[in-house]
């Protein structure tokens, strides 16, 4: 298993959403915060891989939590996270909170005995009041050392992948609506192709990491062609990668990425543009694509590096569900996962803090955040898109993670990149699907 995000970088772009609300007041909130007790002067300490903007919006949240309790949170950011906070955990040199990005670790750290459960209430209330609220527990429950399962991880700080980027001009320039289902969103692909306009701009190329936006391509189609216990299943390879329902998820695919009609540059063009360039398309005079799906991190790639969104030259939607699949409202993405690794009431009292609505408001506020908190209100969001996007997760029936990031490196970072690039350069779904089933196989 690798813990280094596929779209490694993209952290470095999220600062463009950053709203002008000062970060002293980020505590004034719609919501009021509860009673979290009383611990003046002691230390709680903190690892994570948060720096730079994230580190002083999580830092200045945190502050409501030290205001309110007098409790100080001592917060250290690395890039080298992983490597630390395993060396630290094992040599008995804990923090009282580890923020993982990466379930996979969090999910050995609990086997291994280093992580503190945070008990079935917590798991309770998060399932009665996050959308998609089994999945975010599921999301944090492992077993321990003795096979012992309990809930681990709450999530804080989500990620949402199941986006598609346009130009709200364009659309209105040529009588396009918003679709709100896959056939709907077909149709549009095909009468766009009718008008003569291009509908997609799709690039895999990545250097070492080429590969990966064709398998959030393909997980996002699989949420919406197959059930999320498949989906998990698919995961861990008990539904296997050459299976009839991951096959038809990845020839779906090839209907958007192996048509040249639908594709700017045509099929060809995908195994060798960049992801990061791709979405500029949209911008081009005429525009050389009509629509994009990526994750909300891609801003940073826009020509003015997020500005269009400001200036409304630029919007996403949903990438929406399948009406005849009935499947709900899916959605792919990441979240950080706080977990306990040294008990004490002060970080007890932390968690209950993370349950608050305003906990999430004082950072909904800043920029840069999105939650899955029903109870959060939705206009504490710095932006409208912001404000969509958390209304897409809020309102999610099952919330899936990132499923290369949780499938081994061999997998998910080595056969499933490299066979989907084959894939795009002409390899058929079958010998695809087989290649990467071979590599599973060869790991067991």
């Amino acid at each position: 298993m690798i813990y280094t995000s596929k779209a490694i970088g993209v952290a470095g772009f999220a600062s463009i959403l950053l709203a002008g609300t000062a970060f002293a007041d980020v505590c004034d909130t719609p919501s009021e915060l509860g009673d979290l007790g009383s611990f003046p002067g002691e230390v709680i300490t903190m690892q994570g891989s948060m720096l730079g903007t994230d580190q002083e919006m999580l830092e200045a949240t945190v502050s409501c939590f030290e205001q309110a309790t007098g409790a100080t949170v001592q917060y250290s950011g690395s890039r080298d996270f992983a490597a630390l906070v395993v060396a630290d955990l094992r040599s008995n040199n804990a923090p009282n909170i580890a923020i993982f990005p990466q379930p996979g670790l969090a999910a050995d750290m609990a086997k291994e005995g280093h992580l503190v459960p945070l008990g079935n209430d917590m798991a309770d209330w998060m399932t009665d009041n996050y959308g998609a609220g089994s999945s975010w527990v599921d999301l944090g429950t492992y077993t321990d050392s003795n096979g012992k399962e309990d809930f681990y991880g709450f999530a804080y700080k989500m990620d949402l992948k199941s986006l598609v980027w346009y130009s709200p001009e364009q659309f209105e320039d040529n009588g396009y609506e918003v679709p709100s289902t896959m056939e709907e969103l077909i149709a549009l692909s095909d009468q766009m192709v009718v008008d003569g306009n291009t509908p997609w701009c799709i690039g895999i190329e990545s250097g070492n990491a080429t590969g990966w936006t064709a398998t959030d391509w393909m997980e996002d189609i699989m949420l919406r062609t197959t059930s999320a216990e498949n989906y998990d299943r698919w995961v861990s390879n008990e539904l296997p990668f050459n299976s009839p329902e991951v096959i038809n998820a990845m020839n779906i695919f090839g209907q958007f990425s192996k048509n040249d009609d639908y594709v700017a540059g045509g099929a060809s063009s995908v195994a060798t543009t960049s992801f990061g360039d791709a979405p500029k398309g949209l911008f081009t005079s005429p525009p050389s694509c009509m629509m994009h799906r990526q994750a909300s991190f891609i801003t940073g790639f826009f020509p003015n590096k997020g500005q269009e969104v400001a200036d409304g030259e630029a919007d996403a939607f949903y990438f929406p569900p399948f009406a005849s699949g009935n499947l709900g409202n899916p959605v792919l993405g990441a979240g950080t996962l706080y977990t306990m690794t040294k008990d004490s009431p002060a970080t007890r009292a932390f968690f209950n803090f993370l349950k608050e609505a305003a906990a999430h408001e004082a950072w909904m506020q800043q920029g840069v955040f999105l939650t899955a908190h029903k109870g959060a209100d939705i206009d504490a969001y710095a932006t409208p898109l912001l404000r969509k996007q958390g209304q897409i997760l809020s309102n999610a029936t099952t919330f899936r993670f990132d499923a290369s990031d949780l499938m081994p490196g061999a997998i998910g970072a080595g056969a499933f990149w490299s066979e989907m690039t084959a894939f795009a350069n002409g390899q058929d779904s079958q010998t695809t699907a087989d290649n990467i089933q071979a590599a599973w196989d060869a790991i067991k």
